[in-house]
């Protein structure tokens, strides 16, 4: 298979391997950075996932970015996990993390945790209480949000906003004791109910959890909101790019609002934001996909249909794809959503000049060629990849009964059908020419068998007499093949933009995603193919070997370039 001129390649320098190498208003602010010298020409950046789940396409995107930026400015990258909600939070959501970081190509300059600061956190939130810039309120969850009032309406003072820096720190210490329950009292920081920016409205530091914490064990019964624990771990790390998502843009003024009332230097963290990933026929929602696992409508974390890097590893999409296409994407100052079909064009081209072929059929037809020597044993020579020399040619076991796809067969074909019909001759790939000299059917008419026969002068697949045929189809011999089972993957979501109308976005899940084959015959090197590589059979896709489950291969992509014919409608 040879991709159009136009679609992208996951290996050429322009796409890169690390986030990307081209200029956008990050890298620029950045470069701008070094020339000036506020953090000494130093470059350090973060990615800090709460360890609560895992990690998607979306992560992907951020990971290539500050992993790639620290990479091109010869800067250091910290992974940070936000380890600030024991009900939620566990190891193996860490240790999952990790790997993912590392199938990527990536290694942090340093693995750090929230939890790593909770104490020097704490101090920094007596010494606002200290200054009069933050209080112990006793209103609940609901009345804090009601209160909170709206972009038209101003915020209510909390009653207790007012209580005296004694009282705050006496109730706080009573908080970090354990003395009151959950929900009884929040620490909060006190700016202004009724600033313009919602995030400024005393904004919530710190809420009672009698939860256990993964590392912590019951040493805290309090633990940081985001918005306090983010900036000052970043501050503490020595982070001077921190890269976030449009989401929280309106959450810098209490970034900076932090870091300027704990009188930090002034090579502070500075905050920048950046478009997230969507895709079309995809959920990020981590809730969401969370819900998909815990009411079973998909088979786990890393099902092939999932979003996340450990489906799309099972499935068979390589890091360098994933890493290519985030480079190719590049970031942007407004949210946007890309088509899948453009991370799937990555996919295809990079295994287009990478898989090895081998020859598998799904739906099973046997073959007999009538007038093949009784005895007679033969082998094909096959490329590997015609696009890789390299890769060499193996020999294919070839016999007097074949299989060959039940589609490439018709009775009565319809104009432009070039495959088998009976009278008519094709091409076996790297085999011989064919023709259909008569078809065997069961009593319910259902064809069972076709017979065949061969000319042997077209060893190969050329005739002596330079006589040409328009189809060429691919087969498995029936003496040599080997049982597998194949998994054909359509979108998870029929809907090209899931919940985008304010439905659940899972009313839109497609219930036939998935067909599983059995009973698949495959050529005998299949048998050979490492766990998690990725092959294409021929005329059908690309395929991986599941990682766990011999002989079961699932279909990562097809051969059609559906990008490139999207991007052909458009020019129209």
């Amino acid at each position: 298979m040879n991709e159009p001129a136009d679609s992208p390649n996951p290996d050429s320098p322009s796409t890169g391997s690390a986030g990307g190498s081209g200029t956008d208003f990050i890298r620029e602010k950045i470069a701008a950075d070094v020339a000036d010298g506020p953090y000494g020409g130093r470059v350090q950046t973060r990615f800090p996932p709460e360890p609560n789940g895992f990690l998607h396409i979306g992560h992907a995107k951020a990971i290539a970015l500050n992993f790639g930026i620290a990479e091109e400015f010869d800067g250091t990258c910290v992974l940070r996990f936000d380890d600030t909600n024991p009900d939620t939070e566990d190891s193996r959501f860490v240790d999952a993390i990790q790997d993912d970081i590392a199938w990527l190509g990536y290694r942090p300059s340093t693995i750090a945790y929230a939890s790593d600061y909770f104490g020097r956190l704490h101090d920094w939130a007596v010494q606002l209480i200290e200054a009069g810039l933050a209080y112990v309120d006793d209103q609940d969850a609901e009345t804090i949000s009601a209160n909170r009032g709206g972009f038209t309406e101003p915020g209510v003072d909390s009653p207790w906003r007012d209580r005296t820096v004694d009282e705050n720190l006496d109730l706080f210490a009573r908080m970090r004791a354990g003395e009151f329950a959950e929900g009884e009292k929040v620490l909060r920081a006190r700016i202004d109910m009724n600033h313009d920016n919602m995030a400024m409205r005393d904004p919530v530091m710190y809420r009672i959890r009698h939860s256990h914490h993964f590392r912590t064990g019951d040493d805290w019964k309090i633990y940081p909101t985001y918005d306090w624990a983010h900036g000052q771990s970043d501050a503490i790390e020595g982070t001077t790019h921190s890269l976030c998502t449009l989401e929280f843009d309106t959450h810098r003024p209490l970034y900076e609002w932090f870091h300027e009332q704990l009188g930090l230097a002034e090579d502070r963290p500075r905050q920048t934001e950046f478009a997230r990933l969507n895709l079309t026929h995809t959920v990020m929602s981590k809730r969401k996909l969370a819900q998909l696992v815990s009411d079973g409508l998909v088979d786990g974390w890393d099902d092939p249909r999932m979003p996340t890097l450990r489906g799309l590893r099972r499935r068979g999409y390589p890091p360098e794809a994933i890493r290519a296409f985030a480079a190719h994407i590049g970031v942007a100052r407004v949210n946007g959503t890309h088509e899948i079909e453009l991370l799937e064009s990555f996919v295809r081209t990079h295994h287009n000049t990478h898989a090895l072929r081998r020859m598998a059929v799904l739906d099973p037809l046997e073959v007999v060629i009538t007038n093949w020597p009784e005895g007679l044993a033969d082998t094909r020579q096959a490329v590997n990849n015609p696009e890789d020399d390299t890769a060499g040619t193996r020999d294919v076991p070839f016999g007097g009964r074949l299989f060959i796809e039940r589609a490439d067969f018709m009775v009565d074909p319809p104009k432009k059908f070039y495959r088998l019909a009976p009278g008519r001759e094709v091409r076996l790939r790297a085999g011989y020419f064919i023709t259909c000299t008569d078809v065997e059917t069961d009593d319910d008419g259902e064809i069972v068998r076709l017979l065949c026969s061969y000319d042997p002068e077209t060893a190969g697949g050329q005739a002596p007499d330079g006589r040409k045929v328009k189809a060429t189809i691919h087969w498995v011999s029936a003496a040599h093949a080997v049982d597998g089972t194949v998994v054909l993957y359509d979108r998870l979501f029929t809907d090209s933009h899931p919940g985008a109308d304010g439905t659940d976005p899972l009313a839109s899940l497609n219930p036939s995603s998935r067909e599983i084959r059995t009973g698949c015959k495959l050529e005998p090197a299949l048998a050979d193919t490492p766990p998690g590589e990725v092959v294409q059979f021929e005329r059908l896709g690309y395929f991986a070997h599941d990682l766990d489950e011999p002989l079961r291969f699932h279909r990562t992509v097809g051969l059609r370039d559906e990008w490139a014919n999207i991007q052909k409608r458009r020019d129209l």
